[in-house]
């Protein structure tokens, strides 16, 4: 925390930095940074904690700024036992706070295992100071956006906007700006999410892979755009890049699972997911795995399992529309067809122009799959136009 609600924002930043940093390492499971984030402000039991989350290790600490300087204190415990491993504190300019990450990132790995660190010690990203007032952009930005409401998404887009414009070499604003647009687009929790432009995100995701390759959320991105485009195996692809660059990055496991969903490659979709959720288990985007898994489920004609995680996906994120979308069609094909009319009665208030022809054009399912979904909409009484 950084003991000014204010700046909250600026302390998830170097969280989600040095959570970044550590997922590189292949030894390390570590936990993602939603889940990791929901014990934010919280007087918490470690044991309890790393029980609920099934690690073994916790790091904490927190962030306090004052004009031009930052203290960062951070402090390594063994859950287990309750032992503190190892505690430190950094002090130094806003054009350090890259330096420090690191600093904090290499000590951590050095308590854990002394071994890595000669081998594995992450290097410096080297990144500008000029480039800090981008960062803090897009920090701001996420810290909204993943609170997954309609007014908080469209400022978090706007925002990214804003730094796209201002900072047109800076890959971050570029990657985040393309994903959430395409995320926005297939959840339709956004006014404008729908009508976008796929072909200017591809351009916003392409130059984020330009201006820095290694950047696992410029692939995310990228992948976002061959999936929306039903490009199953460049989205899988795509995928995989993130994963390489990070493989503890949660997110490209969720939605590698979604991509194989709605390409009808249920099982290989349902261990990506599962994987996700076991990754970060109190992730706000646990709503659209659920989603992701329904999809699965349903497309192998398990129809059952596709209402218990539909219903799952709907009660956890009440304003998903793509969690109500494959819910019904589920109970349309399970039997439960007054259950699925019922809950279209509810997607038709959240989206009035639902029907089948909006589905075919903007649901990135591939033919063969479609042509299933669509099956489930059309006995649930989803009209054709």
């Amino acid at each position: 925390m950084s003991g000014d609600p204010e700046q909250e924002y600026f302390a998830d930043g170097i969280s989600e930095e040095i959570i970044t940093g550590l997922s590189k390492l292949r030894w390390f499971f570590v936990i993602a940074r939603n889940s990791s984030f929901s014990y934010r402000g919280k007087g918490i039991d470690v044991k309890r904690a790393a029980r609920e989350l099934g690690v073994r290790y916790v790091l904490e600490g927190s962030v306090r700024k004052g004009g031009n300087r930052v203290r960062i204190t951070a402090q390594l415990i063994d859950a287990a036992t309750g032992n503190h491993l190892w505690a430190d504190h950094f002090d130094g300019d806003l054009s350090d706070v890259f330096a420090l990450q690191d600093e904090i990132t290499r000590k951590v790995v050095s308590a854990i295992e002394p071994r890595l660190l000669e081998a594995e010690s992450l290097r410096s990203q080297h990144r500008s100071p000029k480039d800090i007032d981008a960062w803090d952009m897009v920090m701001r930005a996420n810290a909204l956006f993943w609170r997954l409401t309609n007014t908080e998404s469209e400022a978090a887009i706007a925002m990214l906007k804003r730094a796209v414009e201002l900072y047109p070499d800076y890959a971050p604003a570029q990657s985040m700006l393309a994903f959430m647009l395409l995320m926005t687009r297939f959840a339709v929790w956004t006014s404008s999410g729908v009508e976008l432009d796929v072909k200017e995100t591809a351009t916003l995701a392409a130059r984020a892979a330009q201006l820095d390759d290694s950047d696992p959320w410029a692939h995310l991105a990228l992948a976002w755009v061959a999936f929306t485009r039903r490009q199953t195996d460049a989205a899988v692809e795509e995928f995989r890049r993130a994963l390489e660059l990070n493989p503890n990055f949660a997110a490209a496991h969720g939605y590698l699972g979604l991509a194989l969903a709605l390409g009808g490659r249920s099982d290989e979709a349902i261990d990506h997911i599962e994987h996700a959720m076991r990754m970060s288990p109190r992730d706000p985007q646990i709503s659209m795995f659920n989603t992701a898994l329904a999809a699965a489920h349903y497309q192998a004609g398990r129809y059952p399992e596709a209402v218990q995680f539909g219903r799952r996906s709907v009660h956890t994120r009440e304003g998903l529309i793509a969690g109500y979308r494959i819910y019904i069609a589920s109970l349309a094909l399970a039997g439960q067809i007054e259950e699925a009319r019922a809950a279209l009665q509810r997607l038709r208030e959240m989206h009035p122009d639902i029907s089948i022809a909006w589905i075919e054009k903007y649901v990135p399912y591939t033919a063969g799959p479609m042509a299933k979904f669509v099956e489930g909409m059309r006995k649930a009484g989803v009209p054709e136009q």
